[in-house]
């Protein structure tokens, strides 16, 4: 989730709804301009005993981000109620640290010409992440939702917009709070040219958002035992909030645009409105108001486009628009699939061929069997039927070929002369083996585990 720090508040007021558009509009970008962002979070815990470390105890996630600095990081601080500063995030030439609500540390990475200087990014931050550990006496996950942990088990970070969440989301679904708590994602972000590149990206993110799914599905467990799903935290997603959530049918509609994803973010509720480094609650009230001067907390102020910004950052559904595009279907996962996320959607939408060979694969679908998919995937993985018949293995080999065929096209080399196409390879294995990576973690759990989930530290630490 995105981490706010104090800014100019000198910004635009908005005065007409074509202001609502920039951010969108911004985003454009020549085609030799695009770039690739890659946030990917993961549990941090205390070696001795497995449990999540608090903000405050000694060695807690405060002191790590503090450790952290040592590497060249900059905090980032937040004001809280009583009128301390707590660090609350790192800046730095590889992007943003930040923290997630239950302490999860997220990189939200640089924007990067190549997936060479993706990777190379990630091994920085792990290779900081794991020194400081070592020191501190922590170890560092790669799963979609915490194996072993109850909510009560879990700390709660000192950031005021998590507070007005964790009030919310209990009024808007049953579990938003293990969202909030008990869950990491692999995302990449990803720019469009125009309008219509934008909508046909977004088309083909949304439709093949659950083939990512299955193939990072990595969150079998729940406080120790199986809970009966692949990815429980893509499940999770389904019951957290309706308003912000979900796979956006009108993406698909003929004419969708900048305006119609506007007009949805002003149906979402709002969380928060930030004010001289405090947030403001503002949780389920309309942005509509808020444009007459009428919203309940700031009576007769209308809000500006730092207010707009923000606004569209409260809103997750499997694909996000801001300036760029935001695919949020993978869960949290090991080092190689980290960079696989990327190469996945580079493959895939930065390459007009293969974009048109994806959008072929799925501009059949009908809103039903679209939706039908991703509800089945969550428990079903790769075995979930697809429209047409069959199950979404029988064209996730055939995905993977376009992928790696637009990686190919794009050309960026390494040093040695590869290109991008070898980050594929441990998709490729997956599809291979025919099981999502939740399966093997399952059959490991029956098998040499002997039903021990604790095992799962010393095999998918990082």
């Amino acid at each position: 989730m995105s981490t706010k720090s104090v800014s100019d508040r000198n910004d635009p007021v908005i005065e007409s709804f074509d202001q609502l558009l920039h951010p969108m509009q911004s985003g454009e970008k020549p085609k030799h301009t695009w770039r690739i962002g890659t946030e990917h979070e993961k549990f941090v815990y205390c070696t001795g005993d497995h449990h999540a470390p608090s903000y405050t105890e000694k060695g807690g996630i405060r002191d790590l981000l503090h450790a952290l600095t040592e590497f060249g990081w900059e905090p980032v601080e937040e004001k809280s109620e009583d009128g301390t500063s707590n660090v609350i995030a790192l800046k730095g030439a590889d992007g943003n640290v930040s923290l997630e609500p239950a302490g999860q540390l997220e990189l939200s990475g640089a924007p990067l010409c190549n997936l060479h200087q993706t990777c190379a990014e990630t091994g920085r931050h792990l290779t900081q992440v794991k020194a400081i550990g070592a020191k501190t006496g922590k170890g560092f996950l790669g799963l979609g939702m915490w194996p072993d942990k109850a909510r009560s088990d879990l700390p709660v970070m000192p950031k005021g917009r998590y507070k007005i969440m964790m009030n919310h989301m209990p009024k808007v679904g049953n579990l938003g709070l293990d969202m909030m708590l008990r869950t990491c994602t692999i995302q990449v972000n990803l720019d469009y040219s125009s309008e219509a590149d934008m909508a046909q990206k977004f088309r083909v993110g949304l439709a093949l958002q659950p083939l990512a799914t299955a193939l990072f599905a990595n969150s079998p467990f729940t406080e120790g035992k199986p809970n009966g799903y692949l990815s429980y935290r893509s499940h999770i997603w389904s019951d957290t909030d309706a308003a912000r959530t979900g796979m956006l049918p009108f993406v698909f509609e003929d004419g969708f645009g900048y305006q119609r994803y506007a007009e949805y973010m002003l149906d979402v509720p709002m969380y928060f409105v930030y004010r001289d480094g405090q947030y403001l609650d503002a949780a389920g009230l309309s942005f509509r108001d808020f444009l007459k001067g009428e919203l309940s907390i700031l009576p007769g102020e209308k809000p500006t486009m730092d207010d707009w910004n923000d606004h569209l950052s409260t809103a997750f559904p499997e694909v996000r628009l801001k300036s760029f595009l935001e695919m949020r279907g993978a869960d949290g996962g090991p080092w190689n699939r980290i960079c696989a996320l990327p190469a996945f959607w580079v493959g895939l939408l930065y390459d007009q061929s293969a974009l048109d060979a994806a959008w072929d694969l799925v501009k059949d679908w009908t809103l039903d069997e679209r939706q039908a998919l991703r509800d089945n995937v969550p428990k079903m993985g790769f075995e979930a039927p697809i429209a047409g018949g069959g199950k979404l293995l029988d064209i996730a080999r055939e995905v993977l070929d376009i992928a790696s065929a637009g990686l190919t096209a794009r050309g960026e080399l390494n040093s040695s002369g590869d290109n991008e196409s070898g980050f594929l390879d441990p998709l490729r294995e997956i599809v291979s083996s025919g099981k999502t990576p939740a399966e093997h973690l399952l059959e490991r759990y029956h098998g040499a585990w002997n039903g021990d989930v604790s095992r799962i530290y010393d095999e998918m630490s990082f």
